[in-house]
């Protein structure tokens, strides 16, 4: 158990004050309401006090009791109980089982003498049925056995209004509206005097020990039950609260909020109604009375009168909090949200529950820390105020006065320890990044994103370029020093770049590549400026740096103008200003060109001429370095080979020029190709080169895409080549052999064997006259499918127009035709199927019928 001051005794009315210098009589009963302080005494005398509430500096209260009257009552027993009825202005005494009014202020009996007898216990009703505010609810428990009586007590008069029988005999009772809670010999019930169900809660010994029954709320009381507990009961029978352990003999209970307060032979002790937790111990010998009045709690012993002052709650939380009980004072103030107006609690709970994340946040507990500082909203400037130097010199944030936590910096929260302060700054990190999103970063985001950017650069955290690349709010003066300060050089320049000075960001990146300033941060920075440069919108920032991404590598930065985007093409970047740029830089002009011709496929002559004289070039210049064809020289040939063949747009005769005696025959023949001269191309591939399949591969080539004739025109010339004079002649026979037995579709049987010597075999051209032969079959008998069907449909058509001729049209100069109503002048006229006739002309203009608008057949 860890003690909490709650309350302070404090004395209300001392043994002087009330007996004087008699020895005799002593204190039996107490009755507060407002000012007003009732005595009861053994003596059968009753005290009238008037009660002065001071404050004094220190925040504590004192009070000081004035005698005003006393009276005594005439009877020679002690004064068992008094009740004050304010609305009627009338005290209440049970005195030798009999109930007396009295006047509050003058204490003289009413005139009417108006009494209740018999009885032995009362309670009043403070959640009265009646309605009548000019009478008060009296329940009694009467000398009758195991009865109980309801009276209405009236100014001068008294009136019984139900009469309850109990189960067994009562010996204590509290009331609420229609229901009674007893305490009788061996159990405590509740009791609907008005249908007269009960309902049982839970045993009880009165041998063992005092019952103790009290109403603390509407339709809820608190018994003393078995074994030391303070058990809660509502008037369903059940316990909405856990209950409190108490001593075995209490005296008496009272509830102030949240507390309930407990008084035995030697103690007073407090209990928490939120965790059922001993807060607070007080001694107190020699007491017997405990009572709560309107929340004010009163304890007397025999000769004395003293109250329980309740510290303010704020007060309570506020020590709870120092002695760093976080969650007791979190339960406490969420129990002081009923005490409380609703706006008042709102910021006394949110203060409490920021200044518990602090305590929290100083112990390292930093999970249960971001939870309180997420429900206390947390301004979280307060947070970052802590570490030194995260602010922004421009911002304008003074701290939350009274402070939310005692410490200045994060050098005096940790002592010094760096890795407390390492564990703090990653804390921070982590919780500015979840609040920079949220509605907590409203107003604040200059701040939050500036205090993570330095957390980041400070931590060499990876998130500080997601930072930099995405939307921030980071301010560039403090950002840019802080950066340059821990030589995070690439980051600058993205903070430079999202502040639109994309001048600025490029140089320092081209400074980190040349190794002026020293950053690591990218291994990979030059090809990163030339992708930059590469979606850049500004023509003069990338003209700037063409010169210097060159340098560093043709290959790579003529990127910046292959790669741009093709919207952004247009725009200050000519294709003629680009070539005119890279003429320094032959490899980088061969990637453009080829760009422009391969990729963009530009359809302009001089783009494909000059791709092609360099790559002529590049060919010629390197041919005779190696003779062997290494694989760089293979593949710009085949570059150039490619060009020549797929592009119609270069200068033909220009390069042919170029390529005459350079010992290119390959190129040549391609080149004889494009301007249909096929002889010569195929004589140089059979004859300078030897190279049938190219050979074959021209005719294809040349053919793709033309007519059939075309095709067997080509097949034909490279067939009269090969058999034509010339070297290897034996080699180019069997080319001869191989073409016709591959492509004995693409010869005219009849002429090829016209052709052919006389000494070549049957069996050598086995292939091709199969093929021929199979084809020429295969001809014939399409043909004849043709004309089968062309006579079949001719045999339809003279069925129907039999059938149409079947009836005689009789045609006189007396017929008229049905479109022009003209008669016939000659015996040539055209019949429609409905019968009408009409003039041949007339029909060649319409081609309906003349009584119907449909489309019918002409006979």
């Amino acid at each position: 158990m860890m003690s909490t001051k709650a309350f302070t005794l404090v004395p209300a009315i001392e043994r002087e004050q009330l007996l004087g210098d008699r020895d005799r009589g002593s204190l039996e009963c107490v009755e507060c309401c407002g000012r007003n302080l009732y005595v009861g005494t053994s003596d059968c005398f009753v005290y009238h006090f008037l009660l002065e509430e001071k404050t004094l500096p220190s925040g504590s209260a004192t009070y000081t009791a004035t005698r005003q009257l006393h009276r005594h009552l005439g009877f020679k027993k002690a004064v068992s109980e008094l009740r004050a009825a304010s609305a009627l202005s009338r005290l209440l005494v049970l005195c030798d089982g009999c109930i007396s009014l009295v006047h509050m202020l003058s204490l003289e009996p009413v005139p009417s003498g108006a009494r209740i007898k018999g009885a032995t216990a009362f309670a009043l009703n403070e959640n009265p049925v009646s309605g009548d505010p000019f009478c008060v609810e009296v329940c009694i428990i009467s000398v009758k056995r195991r009865t109980i009586q309801v009276f209405l007590v009236y100014e001068d008069r008294v009136q019984i209004v139900r009469e309850v029988s109990t189960p067994e005999q009562p010996l204590a009772v509290a009331v609420d509206g229609h229901f009674l809670c007893l305490a009788l010999t061996t159990q405590y019930i509740i009791l609907n005097y008005s249908t007269g169900a009960a309902q049982d809660l839970f045993p009880f010994c009165s041998e063992e020990r005092r019952p103790i029954v009290k109403r603390i709320g509407r339709q809820e009381f608190l018994l003393a039950g078995p074994g030391g507990l303070g058990m809660f009961a509502t008037v369903a029978g059940i316990s909405q609260r856990a209950p409190v352990r108490w001593s075995e003999n209490v005296i008496g209970a009272a509830v102030c909020f949240p507390y309930v307060v407990a008084l035995d032979d030697e103690f007073i002790t407090v209990h928490s109604m939120l965790d059922q937790q001993q807060k607070q111990t007080l001694p107190f010998k020699e007491g017997h009375i405990l009572q709560d009045f309107e929340g004010r709690v009163i304890v007397a012993t025999s000769k004395g009168v003293y109250i329980l002052v309740p510290l303010p709650l704020e007060k309570q939380i506020q020590d709870l909090l120092a002695s760093r009980r976080v969650e007791e004072a979190l339960v406490l103030a969420k129990g002081a949200r009923r005490n409380i107006p609703k706006e008042k609690f709102q910021v006394m709970y949110r203060r409490i529950l920021l200044q518990a994340g602090f305590i929290q946040f100083a112990q390292l507990q930093f999970l249960e820390a971001k939870e309180l500082f997420r429900s206390g909203q947390l301004d979280v400037r307060e947070l970052i105020s802590l570490y030194p130097l995260l602010l922004p010199t421009s911002s304008s944030f003074t701290r939350s006065h009274p402070p939310l936590h005692e410490f200045a910096d994060l050098n005096q929260l940790t002592q010094g320890d760096q890795d407390k302060v390492a564990k703090c700054k990653r804390f921070l990190m982590s919780y500015l990044n979840e609040v920079r999103s949220t509605e907590v970063a409203n107003g604040y985001k200059e701040d939050i994103d500036t205090a993570l950017l330095k957390l980041y650069a400070e931590a060499n955290h990876d998130s500080l370029l997601d930072l930099l690349v995405t939307e921030n709010f980071c301010l560039l003066p403090d950002s840019a020093a802080w950066l340059e300060k821990h030589k995070k050089y690439f980051a600058l320049g993205l903070l430079y770049h999202y502040n639109h000075q994309d001048a600025a960001a490029v140089q320092l990146w081209v400074s980190i590549v040349n190794g002026d300033i020293q950053d690591s941060t990218r291994s990979d920075l030059y090809e990163y400026i030339v992708d930059f440069l590469t979606y850049s919108t500004d023509p003069d920032l990338v003209w700037r740096h063409a010169d210097w991404v060159l340098q560093r590598s043709q290959e790579v930065g003529v990127q910046v103008f292959t790669k741009r985007p093709l919207d952004e093409q247009q725009s200050g970047f000519n294709p003629d200003d680009i070539i005119s740029c890279l003429k320094k830089y032959p490899q980088a002009l061969v990637k453009y060109l080829e760009h422009l011709v391969i990729e963009r496929r530009l359809q302009k002559e001089e783009y494909h001429t000059h791709l092609a004289v360099l790559y002529l070039d590049e060919v010629l210049q390197q041919r005779p370095c190696t003779p062997d064809k290494d694989a760089e020289v293979t593949e710009t040939q085949a570059k150039l080979r490619r060009l020549l063949q797929e592009s119609d747009l270069y200068r033909v005769h220009f390069l042919m020029d170029r390529t005459r005696g350079a010992g290119l025959p390959l190129e040549s023949a391609i080149l004889h190709g494009k301007l249909e001269q096929h002889e010569e191309a195929l004589r140089i591939l059979v004859h300078e080169l030897a190279d049938f399949p190219a050979a074959e591969d021209y005719c294809l080539w040349r053919s793709e895409g033309r007519d059939p004739p075309y095709r067997q025109r080509l097949f034909h010339l490279l067939l009269a080549v090969y058999l034509g004079p010339g070297p290897a002649a034996p080699a180019r026979t069997v080319a001869a052999v191989d073409l016709l037995n591959r492509h004995a579709v693409e010869f005219d049987a009849a002429q090829v064997l016209q052709l052919l010597p006389g000494t070549w075999s049957v069996q050598l051209l086995r292939p091709f006259l199969m093929g021929a032969v199979r084809d020429s079959i295969h001809a014939r008998r399409t043909t004849q499918v043709a004309v089968g069907l062309a006579r079949s449909e001719n045999l339809i058509y003279k069925y129907d127009k039999m059938k149409l001729k079947g009836s005689s049209v009789r045609l006189s100069d007396k017929k008229l035709c049905q479109m022009c109503q003209n008669p016939f002048l000659e015996p040539v006229f055209i019949r429609y199927p409905n019968g009408g006739l009409v003039h041949t002309h007339c029909a060649a203009s319409r081609h309906t019928e003349p009584s119907s608008p449909s489309a019918g057949a002409r006979t």
